[in-house]
């Protein structure tokens, strides 16, 4: 989530769509890491708590959905990613999650043709060269990778340019 009303930030048209779009926002509660003005202001019938996704502070299945879109390759490393996607699946009866494809060969964060292929120390720098500290930092995932993260069976879309998780799986019980 930005701090951002729905298609006013700079090269992200879709940011916060969900919140711009879904038809009862009242019933949304959203999560960031910090206070975000423009966000309240854009969205004033959402909740925003202000919280780490890694330890949310909400009671276990308290949510009939707990969505997550593009947020998890910005957690840290595996153990954070980790935890952040085991208290979704704590906190939502189901999930969706949603992260860019480690292996689609454009870099959506950066733009970049296959810089994110080479060893992850030396895409960091090139990517933190020229998108900043915040592209430098992201830990993509592949298919293998982010179906590993989930404390039950998941099922996944693979569309190429994106990884789609929703679970738990078709006939699992829930978490």
């Amino acid at each position: 989530m930005t701090d951002a009303a729905y298609g006013d930030a700079a090269g992200h048209g879709s940011d916060n769509f969900f919140e711009a779009h879904y038809p009862w926002p009242d019933r949304i509660t959203a999560v960031g890491i910090h206070e975000l003005p423009r966000f309240r202001e854009g969205f004033p019938q959402v909740r925003l708590v202000v919280a780490d996704g890694r330890e949310l502070p909400f009671a276990d299945g308290e949510f009939d959905v707990a969505v997550s879109n593009a947020v998890v390759e910005h957690v840290g490393t595996e153990d954070d990613q980790r935890a952040f996607v085991h208290e979704l699946c704590r906190v939502g009866r189901r999930v969706f999650v949603s992260t860019p494809n480690r292996w689609f060969p454009i870099e959506v964060h950066t733009l970049l043709p296959l810089v994110h292929w080479l060893p992850r120390a030396r895409a960091r720098r090139i990517m933190g060269a020229v998108r900043g500290e915040e592209a430098a930092s992201v830990r993509l995932l592949g298919p293998r990778e982010f179906r590993a993260l989930f404390p039950y069976r998941v099922d996944l879309v693979n569309t190429g340019l994106n990884l789609v998780a929703v679970g738990p799986a078709a006939g699992e019980a829930d978490f």
